[in-house]
């Protein structure tokens, strides 16, 4: 029987023991994953899964398997596209079978290199902290070499960086002081500031970058809560979008869980619409200003044409004193979509959404009619100005015209 426990890690040296996970079964026939938190986190619990995971003494059994394997709290930790590709690599290489690869040996791979702050112990391997620096430039040409199927021997060093950041796209953990930059997997030396930097996947355009720069100063100028955002640019000239972490503040760690995996939803099947995202918004954070900000990430998605808004693009952080607040808004880029549609749909209409669902959407969340507009007013007069932080951005002519004509058609449903 595999086990592990699991710690809330908020900095180098302070972590509690949150509890214990357990996977009943052979590594050929494995069975239940059982959870147990610990007595002393009960005694003065933090609801860190408040909807599927409340705290509780005993064995709790995962029975949720339509959503996965293992519960939404803990999947939190898991990478998927990108990094479940690298870790399937070294498995591979390590000469096992993924079948018999279990969601608790993929923890214990991860260790305390996770997203969030909740670590995973014994780690599989001790973290290494050396040879940290790295070259973007080639770490591009290393994912490229992965994504073609010939890792060869680089992947250790993108295992490191890139091994627990979920999405799709190609991308890695690092750790920025000026011109300086080091694998950001771990802690950091002080005055480094943790940043993820995303390269272009094969089927992006060339400028991926640059458009996804141009998204976050579109969506700070529609008044979105956005981290900073910039390009790294090799001698090579190419451009990288990277973004300062929220997970993180020095070497500090925040508890971070998706909105997807709060509440059991598979981000891969479109099944939510945005109305349960504001009502587990209002519930959770029982803040008004986050239903108001959670509206307005709505209506920027569908005024800039970003349909790749699925349930584990929105996010909630707990602060230290366990009270919960919505996180930055992340992975905003033009997307077609799941067949041309939005994957949550708005008000029930996921292709062509409206000005009619997006009132009906506030009104049934409890947001003023006038509030509703003010941010339909804002939004659109930042997406307008699309050309603007295309140019600022260095998008190119091309890319900026045809998401311009994209853009134009989502803001003539407004009238």
């Amino acid at each position: 029987m595999k086990r592990l426990e699991v710690r809330l890690r908020r900095e180098p040296g302070q972590e509690r023991l949150v509890g214990r996970l357990a996977e009943t079964g052979s590594r050929s026939a494995r069975g239940q994953v059982v959870f147990e938190y610990d007595s002393a986190f009960l005694a003065n619990p933090l609801w860190l899964s408040p909807f599927k995971l409340p705290p509780q003494a005993g064995l709790i059994e995962h029975r949720d398997h339509d959503f996965g394997p293992i519960f939404g709290l803990f999947d939190d930790s898991l990478p998927d596209g990108w990094g479940l590709l690298l870790m399937d690599r070294f498995f591979r290489q390590q000469g096992s079978v993924l079948a018999e690869v279990s969601v608790l040996d993929r923890l214990a791979y991860l260790g305390t290199r996770t997203m969030g702050a909740l670590t995973y112990h014994p780690p599989a391997e001790p973290s290494d902290s050396s040879d940290r620096i790295l070259d973007l430039q080639a770490m591009a040409r290393a994912s490229r070499k992965v994504i073609e199927g010939d890792a060869g021997e680089v992947l250790p060093l993108l295992l490191r960086a890139g091994g627990s950041p979920g999405g799709a796209r190609p991308k890695v953990l690092v750790g920025v002081r000026g011109d300086s930059i080091l694998s950001g997997e771990d802690d950091l030396p002080p005055g480094y500031s943790y940043w993820i930097v995303k390269f272009p996947a094969h089927a992006d355009s060339p400028d991926a970058g640059p458009t996804e720069l141009a998204y976050s100063l579109m969506a700070t100028e529609a008044g979105l809560t956005m981290p900073p955002t910039r390009l790294f640019e090799t001698p090579a000239g190419e451009r990288f979008f990277g973004v300062e972490r929220f997970d993180r503040r020095g070497n500090r760690r925040y508890h971070v869980h998706t909105f997807g995996n709060l509440i059991h939803a598979n981000f891969r099947i479109p099944s939510c619409d945005y109305r349960q995202l504001l009502e587990v918004t209002r519930i959770l954070t029982r803040n008004h200003k986050d239903v108001l900000e959670c509206y307005r990430r709505m209506v920027f998605n569908v005024l800039t044409h970003n349909r790749d808004d699925h349930v584990k693009n929105f996010a909630f952080r707990m602060s230290d004193e366990g009270v919960w607040e919505l996180a930055p808004a992340y992975d905003l880029v033009f997307a077609e979509g799941p067949g041309g549609e939005h994957t949550m749909t708005v008000a029930g209409e996921g292709r062509a959404p409206a000005r009619r669902h997006l009132l009906d959407l506030a009104a049934s969340a409890g947001i003023e009619a006038a509030d509703a507009e003010s941010i339909l007013d804002q939004v659109a007069t930042a997406a307008v100005e699309w050309r603007t932080y295309a140019r600022r951005a260095g998008v190119t002519s091309k890319s900026a015209q045809e998401i311009e004509k994209a853009i134009g058609r989502c803001l003539a449903r407004l009238r």
